[in-house]
């Protein structure tokens, strides 16, 4: 199955049609319900092809927004996509509420308006679950050719889990002149090949051009006729970004950040981030208030005071802050110097144990967000000691400070608590895709998972 754009694959464009007619049909179905066959013919509640036009793009632009058309988002399980379904459309709601405040004429009355909303969500669960129930996962995966046998290709090798190769299927690799080695796999091609004629023997949707010196014996030529073919041809360090919601460090190199498309610190995306951080924070601290003032009082009748840690942590392009957490250790906790947190930390208080779990130890950073030191999304912020140290042996550590540290983000979501420098490996690759792809809406979608997590209490320490 051909992937219609490199951005874009084909099922991810056949749910997003199917989920637009679906709730552009709702409108109609709602009016029917609500009617019968006495549906009027004029005011706000007679029937427009317009208006169930605009419930459905708002409705598909709300589902966008929550992750679900996003490939790194796969993974989800039924409750999580159904949370998603319904924030997704809640969004939509939302934003349908300003356009009839702005063009009243697009209204069409309470009733209807509520009924479209729940059997569009009906439509969408049912759509998406029978997806999953009968149609096989092969159907949907790209057909990928490897250019290359080597190092850069044995990356590939280590997207073993099932969820990382969920929306591609390895056909072959194929041996490039300049390989250091060939890696020992039974879908190395040994034999000489024509690129162009393999492509279409097989049927590949993609070419992932993975050599290990592009220096000798590139084929510009053969992979300009399978792009001409229609076969997208993309490089290994995108490949692996795209599929698996990380960089690959090690194999980065400077010029590949210079050219790639993001690590840009646009105007009208801070503005944007700063409204977000400003409102949501203010939103937060106003609910939190309660809940703070309940977890300070029991640091301090089991400990005393202090209540609040306050820690230096490095911000936005390495200038450092004073960070506010709830205290969870005792106070000789780091009496001989900073120490990685561990799992099952003997330094940890009672309270400190809840806390941490409920993660309401991290509710005074709010005050950090508000106070513009902090994003409501971002890398976490480490402490000076540990960047010096990790900068020292981890390429490209620094460029996590491109941004404001956050408090959540892309790598608490999607690796366990980090505890060594291993650990901070692996959490800076996602901390550049972060970076590199970050958006008002890959924020929103970090955010909605975050509230998961917590809600089902997953990776605190």
């Amino acid at each position: 199955m051909k992937v219609l754009s490199h951005h874009v694959p084909l099922p991810t464009l056949i749910s997003l049609a199917y989920e637009f007619i679906a709730a552009t049909a709702s409108v109609y179905i709602a009016g029917f319900v609500r009617f019968g066959t006495t549906w009027p013919t004029d005011g706000e509640m007679a029937p427009s092809l317009w208006k169930a036009l605009l419930f459905g793009g708002l409705a598909v632009v709300g589902l966008a927004a929550t992750g679900l058309y996003q490939a790194q988002h796969r993974r989800l399980s039924r409750e999580a996509v159904v949370a998603r379904v319904i924030a997704g459309l809640a969004l939509a709601a939302l934003a349908e509420a300003v356009v009839f405040y702005v063009l009243p004429d697009l209204a069409h009355g309470r009733g209807i308006w509520g009924l479209s909303f729940l059997f569009s969500f009906i439509l969408i669960v049912i759509g998406r679950a029978l997806v999953v129930r009968f149609v096989s996962e092969e159907v949907f995966r790209r057909r990928i050719l490897i250019y290359g046998a080597g190092n850069m290709a044995a990356s590939l090798l280590a997207l073993r889990r099932r969820t990382d190769q969920r929306g591609f299927k390895i056909i072959g690799f194929v041996p490039a002149i300049g390989d250091r080695y060939v890696i020992d796999d039974p879908r190395v091609i040994r034999s000489t090949v024509d690129l162009v004629q393999l492509t279409e023997a097989e049927d590949i949707d993609e070419v992932v051009v993975a050599m290990d010196d592009k220096r000798q014996g590139f084929p510009v030529h053969d992979l300009l006729r399978c792009k001409f073919a229609g076969v997208d041809v993309v490089e290994i360090l995108d490949f692996l970004e795209r599929e698996s919601g990380k960089v690959d460090v090690e194999r980065l190199n400077p010029s590949w950040m210079i050219f790639a498309e993001g690590f840009t610190r646009r105007g009208s995306r801070q503005v944007a981030s700063r409204c977000l951080d400003v409102v949501g924070g203010t939103l937060l601290l106003l609910c939190a208030w309660p809940f703070m003032i309940v977890v300070a009082l029991a640091i301090w009748l089991e400990d005393g005071s202090p209540v609040l840690y306050r820690q230096t942590r490095v911000g936005l392009l390495g200038k450092p802050f004073e960070l506010l957490k709830f205290r969870s250790m005792t106070k000789e906790a780091e009496t001989g110097g900073a120490v990685w947190a561990q799992k099952g930390d003997t330094r940890v208080t009672k309270t400190g144990r809840v806390i941490r779990k409920l993660r309401l130890d991290e509710l005074p950073q709010v005050i950090n967000v508000v106070r513009g030191q902090m994003s409501l999304v971002g890398p976490r912020p480490e402490r000076p000691e540990f960047v010096e140290s990790l900068a020292a042996t981890i390429p490209y550590y620094q460029e996590r400070h491109a941004v404001k540290p956050g408090l959540t983000g892309w790598a608490q979501l999607q690796y366990p608590y980090g505890a060594s420098q291993k650990d901070a490996l692996e959490k800076l690759r996602y901390d550049l895709y972060y970076v590199k792809n970050q958006s008002l809406l890959f924020d929103l979608v970090i955010l909605l998972q975050t509230a998961e997590v917590v809600i089902w209490q997953k990776g605190s320490r």
